[in-house]
C-alpha cells in the first residue's frame, strides 16, 4: 500500500494514532467508494428503464429492463442489496414497463 495514497485518504479525518484505526479508515475509505459506486449503477440502470416508458417505447423499454432485472439480482448475490429490495424494485419497473404494452 502506497503511503502516498493512504496519506491521501487520511487526510480530514480523526487522527488515527494506531495501525489498526488506519486500517478502519482505510476500509471504510474503500467501502464508502464501493458503495457509491453501486447506489449510482441502481439510480442510472432505473432511470434509463424510466425514460423508456415516458418515451413510450416498447422495445427500448423492454430491453432497458431485461438489463436492469439482471443487473440489480446481481446486486443482491453480491450482498449489496437485500433480495426483498431488488424483488420491490423490479416489480414496480415491470409495472412500468406493462402499462406500456397495455396501452
Amino acid at each position: 500500500m502506497p503511503t502516498k495514497d493512504f496519506e491521501i485518504i487520511l487526510k480530514g479525518t480523526p487522527m488515527a494514532n494506531n495501525k489498526s484505526a488506519k486500517k478502519r479508515i482505510l476500509q471504510t475509505a474503500v467501502r464508502t467508494e464501493r458503495n457509491r459506486y453501486y447506489r449510482t449503477r441502481i439510480k442510472n440502470i432505473t432511470k434509463a428503464v424510466h425514460e423508456a416508458v415516458e418515451a413510450a417505447d416498447k422495445t427500448a423499454a423492454t430491453e432497458a429492463f431485461a438489463v436492469a432485472n439482471k443487473q440489480i439480482h446481481s446486486l443482491v448475490s453480491k450482498g449489496f442489496i437485500k433480495k426483498t429490495t431488488a424483488a420491490r424494485k423490479v416489480s414496480r419497473l415491470h409495472k412500468m414497463v406493462n402499462k406500456i404494452e397495455a396501452a
